[in-house]
Parts: C-alpha cells; sequence; structure tokens
C-alpha cells in the first residue's frame, strides 16, 4: 500500500529524473543557461537522487503492506 510518505518519495524521484534529463538536453544544445559546470553538478547529483529516491519509496510501500 503507497503511503504518503513514499507518495512523496516517488515524486521527488520523478522530479530528480526531470531534472537529470533537462541537464542532459542543456549540455548537449552546446549552451547550457547555466554554464556547463552548474549543469554538469546538477546532472552528477539528479542521478544517484533519483535511485535513491525510487527505492526509498519502494521500501516504504512494501514496508507498509
Amino acid at each position: 500500500m503507497m503511503t504518503p510518505k513514499s507518495g512523496l518519495f516517488l515524486a521527488g524521484s520523478c522530479i530528480a529524473a526531470i531534472a537529470a534529463i533537462g541537464s542532459i538536453f542543456e549540455l548537449t544544445s552546446q549552451t547550457p543557461q547555466l554554464g556547463t559546470a552548474p549543469t554538469g553538478i546538477i546532472l552528477a547529483l539528479s542521478i544517484p537522487l533519483t535511485v535513491l529516491l525510487f527505492l526509498a519509496a519502494v521500501r516504504d510501500a512494501r514496508a507498509n503492506q
């Protein structure tokens, strides 16, 4: 059963995934609006954050079954 806590984890995972995809598009455009370094940092942080938040959502949902 999905709890509000697991829903928040899942929403955070979705937002981080969107940030990662947006960063990839920005970096491939050759002229990122925030600059190459900040966009690269966002990409580097958002990928593991996506995975961690998704796993936290799954664990929380399984724990509350």
